[in-house]
């Protein structure tokens, strides 16, 4: 075989090798040792070269950002603060019609400025918002549904693993990424709850009676107690990044700091519960450690074949121009994300893709911001959409199946692609933060 062809055949591997079931990093790191060594022909260089890539992926100051904000996520969800925003978005949107479903977008973006993962969002609104919302009158697909697709926030709203996950790989600012990300963030917690209000008026038969919220009213006092944990967290870690008190690693560092201490303020850490935070908090670091660690193996192999070069040749030679190349890439995202978790999409593509797109002189914070929102329709579109898994595997209520999931999120996914194209429209949705 020729290298680029040795190319083409590893990323059949891969997509194979994972829906065989292998872990994406063992799937990416196998594939690529074997490709190197066909390549160049001997395993003592194979080695040489992977394992001074593993040592690139992690040694540097800016890895640090994901264990510390991982701790921060996993300690904000054991204060409870989740259940505290819920409560507060439920006064504050009680009179709308269709006003819990709009609470749970709101408490999900705001929750979201502090956990950084969709997963994390998906779980703890699945418990505190889904038998809310049936309670009081909605029907279980829309409740599933809007907890579904709003959960997706957690990865365009600052901060977010996924968009740190971009930036290490594309070696893109991670700040610029979290700046990019808010306005983008925000628009779209405001089409899901535009969507939600439309549909409680005209398609009341999807979401139930969706009346006035008959949750007793809380004194401000209350109010106040339970969203200024929340709102002075947000506030410490966004507003010290961006008011240029701290980089995007010590910000992690402050605001694990700060929910440590809420969590001692609020009495929820017994030694079990501390030795749980701090063992879940090592697995997903060394999850996404190993996912950089393939990732940066993979380009290798990528770079040593020249299979990147040979795209960029096929794309100039149909002179799709740069949205036609985009319009592909991202029906790509979409396509995979039917069957690839998030993170196993940016492995797969962004080594490719990146070498395609330079000759454009694309701005890869705007790029980021794109690729993250593609990329998290996925979450949400079956067979393998990981936020409806982790939302059934949270429930109780055997009623409610998978394919209800499926389909009460199919709107929000939607609102999702036309987000897409917004962005792609309007660049400076991305940038004007910046």
């Amino acid at each position: 075989m020729t290298s680029v062809e040795i190319g083409i055949a590893s990323i059949v591997a891969i997509l194979v090798l994972i829906q065989l079931g292998m872990h994406v990093a063992i799937a990416l790191m196998a594939v690529s040792f074997a490709g190197v060594w066909l390549v160049k022909g001997k395993m003592v260089i194979a080695g040489a070269l992977l394992s001074q890539a593993a040592l690139d992926g992690v040694a540097r100051y800016s890895f640090g950002v994901i264990p510390l904000f991982v701790l921060m996520g996993v300690l904000v969800g054991a204060c409870g603060l989740g259940r505290d925003v819920f409560d507060v978005a439920g006064q504050i949107f009680r009179r709308f019609r269709g006003g819990l479903g709009i609470a749970t977008v709101f408490a999900n973006a705001v929750f979201a400025a502090v956990n950084g993962t969709s997963i994390a969002s998906a779980s703890v609104f699945t418990k505190v918002a889904v038998p809310e919302l049936i309670r009081q009158g909605y029907t279980p697909r829309f409740s599933v549904g809007v907890v579904a697709g709003s959960s997706v926030l957690g990865m365009l709203i600052p901060p977010s693993l996924l968009l740190i996950l971009f930036g290490i790989i594309a070696e893109v600012s991670i700040g610029d990424l979290f700046t990019a990300g808010i306005v983008p963030g925000v628009i779209l917690a405001l089409f899901f709850c535009i969507a939600i209000v439309v549909m409680a008026r005209f398609f009341p038969r999807y979401t139930g009676q969706a009346h006035k919220s008959d949750l007793p009213l809380m004194s401000g006092g209350i109010l106040a107690v339970k969203s200024a944990p929340i709102l002075a967290l947000i506030l410490l870690v966004l507003g010290g990044i961006y008011g240029g008190f701290f980089t995007p690693t010590e910000a992690g560092g402050v605001g694990a700091l700060g929910a440590l201490l809420l969590a001692l303020a609020k009495g929820r850490l017994s030694g079990r519960e501390i030795g749980r935070i701090l063992l879940e908090t090592g697995q997903v670091t060394a999850s996404i450690t190993f996912l950089i660690i393939a990732a940066h193996m993979y380009s290798r192999l990528l770079a040593l074949t020249g299979l990147p070069n040979a795209m960029t040749g096929l794309m100039a030679s149909w002179e799709l121009g740069l949205y036609g190349v985009l319009v592909l890439y991202l029906l790509a995202i979409i396509l995979l994300g039917t069957i690839l978790d998030s993170s196993s999409i940016l492995l797969i593509l962004l080594p490719l893709i990146l070498p395609v797109i330079a000759p454009f002189g694309v701005d890869l914070v705007w790029f980021g911001i794109v690729t993250i929102i593609a990329v998290e329709v996925g979450l949400l579109t079956p067979p393998l959409g990981v936020a409806c898994f982790v939302i059934k595997a949270n429930l109780d209520d055997p009623r409610i199946t998978l394919n209800d999931i499926f389909a009460g999120a199919a709107p929000f996914a939607l609102i999702m692609v036309a987000m897409i194209a917004l962005v792609l429209a309007l660049p400076a949705l991305a940038l004007a933060l910046l």
